[in-house]
């Protein structure tokens, strides 16, 4: 399974964040997080999409996802540093260093320009530049042969290799030649391409990839070339078919790696395209992390849940230890009472040999010999000289005797103990009842807390919401997802709005081959307004118009071009003019339980706890904490509420832009 981009994969992703649909230029940088050591992620305003998450994760990764990891509740150092100076600044431009895993990323803010260099070759480092290229501060300093990356330093690049790209047959003739491995691993090695596309390179060449390096002839070096090139020319030409690869893991078919381009040697291999070489990373490497940290929460859930049980288990195990002990003690006291002559004959000869003078040498020399003819002296098994104790065997049961004191003193020592034994059987049978107390308490807490219902929905990745009425209403996040809503979903009996300002999502109402209602039309004119640019400008009106699906069209107008979730409406427009904004949060608590968002009619109808929110001051991440701080005041069940109506839920059903709640 991959663990780290390759050249190849930054020179995509590069491509992709500096140009295009996908472009991060003049994107506005919020708050910074460090959720794990080597990881940072950066919240993104991007223009006409909303917010996103750039990931970065030293060494290994670089992507937009949508799987990130939970913010620390302390935060580190480093991203607090990084937010005093380039936090509410803006990229200017997005670039690798020369086909190396280097990404530098310009940012200024204030008029002052620096540059984050992301490095993604092992170990890995982030660091934060100056506009002199001098270190500010790194992720983490370290000190290397001619590179010393820590603050104050000018920084300095790695050892350069040479590009495959820029690569001609004299180069690889010069690198085979000098080689001693085979040609798989002299062009990984030596031309910074990894394993998987030095085996491409092999492949499409058609020489055998263990074929010795310096065996090579003048046109198999040609063959190689010309490899080289044919691999490569995607990204020269910026012509990407991102994709992931599977595989059976374990018996399950699992990603195993993720290109921006598709590769003859995975032709084997079950493959998923995506849009855009950001998303086959995010289902790479960004499902990989989220998958590992469900994993930690359930193990982390199991252990508060096993904890009762674990603690009664260990009662009733001390119990039975207590019952067996106390049972052993009684056994040894009743024992030496049925050998009290036989015990008290051996103790009266081992007394009257100590006052005599008998040392215990001698006395155990005298009773060895005595075994043979005393049948009392067989039960002596050992005499500790020290302190003056006789182990006895009574019959099987080991018991040990001092001779200073009396056979009833003896016996009472075993008794003593039982007792004490007894003792500590009652308090854990006590302890025990606590235990299961505490976890009859925990059930009923638990049955009595509210039940989480959810269903996977089709419309769930697209804004929407339902009519007054009962009509269903989906709109686009962004230009990906207005494509899909066009191109998958809308029906020639649908009824199609959008806002005479740019930037407003496709919105289509699923008639179902029902008349559509005016409230149903009127709340939809507010919806489309309310989730526009007329929100994040802080406008609290605008215009926007209905039409039919046969007027949207994605043909463009001779020698005019359509960039992707843009389509030419044709045909008579019916307009709404001077819609308010004004949108609402509510949680769904019937057949399902949801956080909804939407006009303010709508949502009071299909949801509880409305919450009214306008343009204001506050942004997305900021106010959906408040709704959901209002929630959990409100229900006073932190569990539900953050099944349901987490911060980050509530967000995706906000409108774009600053809002505030409405008093």
């Amino acid at each position: 399974m991959k663990q780290e981009m390759t050249s190849a994969d930054v020179s995509a992703l590069v491509l992709e964040l500096s140009s295009g649909d996908s472009s991060l230029i003049d994107a506005k940088i919020g708050k910074i997080y460090q959720p794990v050591p080597g990881e940072l992620r950066m919240n993104l305003f991007i223009f006409n999409k909303g917010r996103d998450n750039l990931v970065i994760e030293a060494g290994k990764r670089a992507h937009m996802s949508e799987h990130i990891r939970p913010s620390p509740k302390i935060p580190h150092a480093f991203p607090m540093l990084l937010r005093k100076h380039i936090m509410a600044g803006r990229i200017t431009f997005v670039k690798q260093y020369d086909f190396d895993r280097i990404i530098e990323i310009g940012v200024v803010r204030g008029g002052i320009d620096t540059i984050l260099v992301v490095e993604l070759f092992s170990p890995g480092n982030i660091v934060l530049l100056d506009s002199e290229r001098k270190i500010i501060l790194p992720m983490k300093p370290v000190t290397f042969k001619g590179r010393r990356i820590r603050s104050g330093e000018v920084y300095q690049y790695p050892e350069a290799q040479i590009s495959p790209i820029d690569a001609t047959e004299g180069d690889l003739q010069e690198a085979f030649s000098s080689s001693h491995s085979d040609v798989v691993r002299t062009i990984a090695s030596r031309f910074n391409l990894g394993g998987v596309l030095a085996e491409e390179v092999c492949a499409r060449s058609g020489i055998d990839k263990k074929t010795e390096a310096q065996s090579l002839s003048s046109d198999d070096v040609s063959s190689i070339a010309s490899s080289l090139k044919d691999v490569f020319s995607p990204l020269q030409k910026g012509d990407l078919s991102p994709c992931v690869f599977k595989k059976d893991i374990k018996g399950r078919l699992e990603v195993f790696d993720a290109t921006p381009f598709e590769l003859d040697i995975y032709s084997n291999y079950e493959k998923q395209s995506f849009p855009s070489f950001n998303k086959a990373l995010d289902e790479l490497f960004g499902k990989r992390s989220a998958e590992e940290v469900k994993e930690v929460v359930e193990s982390v859930k199991k252990e508060k849940v096993d904890v009762f049980a674990r603690r009664l288990q260990k009662q009733e195990a001390a119990i039975k230890n207590f019952g067996k002990d106390a049972d052993k003690q009684t056994q040894i006291a009743e024992k030496i009472y049925a050998y009290y002559v036989e015990i008290d004959e051996m103790l009266a000869v081992l007394n009257g040999a100590r006052d005599k003078g008998y040392s215990w040498n001698e006395i155990k020399s005298i009773l060895k010999k005595a075994k043979e003819t005393v049948p009392a002296a067989k039960m002596i098994v050992s005499i500790d000289s020290s302190s003056g104790k006789v182990v006895f065997d009574l019959d099987g049961v080991s018991a040990t005797i001092d001779i200073r004191l009396t056979i009833p003193q003896n016996a009472q020592i075993f008794y003593d103990k039982a007792k004490k034994l007894a003792r500590k059987k009652e308090g854990a049978l006590k302890a025990i009842e606590d235990t299961k107390l505490a976890m009859q308490k925990r059930e009923k807490k638990q049955a009595k807390r509210r039940k989480v219902s959810t269903k996977k929905h089709w419309y769930s990745r697209f804004r929407w919401f339902m009519s007054s009425d009962g009509f269903l209403v989906v709109g686009g996040r962004d230009a990906d997802t207005n494509e899909d809503i066009v191109k998958k979903y809308m029906e020639k009996r649908d009824v199609v709005f959008h806002t005479q300002a740019p930037g407003a999502p496709i919105t289509v109402i699923k008639t179902m081959g029902k008349e559509v209602p005016e409230t149903t039309l009127r709340e939809t004119a507010e919806f489309v307004v309310s989730y526009s640019s007329v929100w994040k400008s802080g406008q609290f009106s605008g215009d926007c118009y209905w039409i039919k699906p046969e007027q949207v069209s994605k043909t463009p107008e001779s020698g005019e071009y359509l960039r992707k979730g843009s389509f030419v409406i044709r045909g008579d427009r019916n307009y709404f003019r001077d819609v308010k904004v004004g949108a609402a949060i509510a949680l769904e608590l019937a057949s399902e339980t949801r956080v909804i968002g939407g006009p303010v009619s709508a949502v009071s109808k299909n949801g509880q706890h409305i919450v009214q929110i306008v343009p204001g001051k506050f942004n997305q991440n900021d106010i959906a904490k408040k709704i959901y701080k209002m929630y959990v005041e409100k229900l006073k069940d932190i569990n539900f509420v953050k099944q349901i109506a987490s911060p980050d839920k509530i967000a995706m059903v906000l409108p774009p832009g600053e809002s505030d709640i409405k008093v």
